[in-house]
């Protein structure tokens, strides 16, 4: 097994640091990822809405 950790032993915190880094980055673009996918869940949901009430207001004209 190869030593990664440089000549002395003393594991290097730069890479740690840098991948934590990248983390803390990466969680708002989570956020706006999530945001953004709502735009399409709304018109989804009125449209489901909008189909309800037109098959409601056509069975309330039949049996009228």
């Amino acid at each position: 097994m190869a030593n990664t950790q440089g000549p002395q032993g003393n594991h290097d915190p730069a890479g740690s640091t840098q991948m934590f880094r990248a983390f803390v980055d990466e969680a708002p673009q989570g956020r706006q990822q999530a945001a953004a996918s709502s735009g399409p869940r709304i018109g989804l949901i009125l449209g489901v809405v909008v189909a309800v009430a037109v098959v409601a207001a056509v069975a309330w004209l039949a049996l009228k």
